[in-house]
């Protein structure tokens, strides 16, 4: 299994990014899929989640209203797109996949599976 993530840049406050993450060697529509971030010094934290199938989707009281993860399961891919862009939001984001999870966990990082690489993201004041 394999996770490519894509799509970080650098970005004023205020803008967007749509954030990419490509999975191999799975089936999209059989995992929860999922967004975490880490800033510099900080732990690894949730971002968002959808469910297998794409029909339900949940996030961070810090991103809600700003983000959206949506899945295109025929591409086996996975996207954050990034609204109202803030400083904080700086980060690397990684991309994660587990076909056993239980809502309950999806904002845990070590109940996942699989990971990509990640993609920084850094917002400019």
């Amino acid at each position: 299994v394999q996770l490519q993530a894509s799509g970080g840049g650098l970005v004023q406050a205020g803008g967007s990014l749509r954030l990419s993450c490509a999975a191999s060697g799975l089936t999209a529509s059989n995992y929860i899929m999922g967004w975490f971030r880490q800033a510099p010094g900080k732990e690894r934290e949730f971002v968002a989640a959808i469910a297998r199938r794409g029909g339900n989707s949940y996030y961070a009281d810090s991103v809600k209203g700003r983000f959206t993860i949506s899945k295109d399961n025929a591409r086996n891919t996975v996207y954050l797109q990034m609204n109202s862009l803030k400083p904080e939001d700086t980060a690397v984001y990684y991309c994660a996949a587990d076909r056993f999870l239980i809502q309950s966990s999806y904002a845990t990082a070590n109940a996942y599976d699989y990971w990509g690489q990640g993609t920084e993201v850094t917002v400019s004041s």
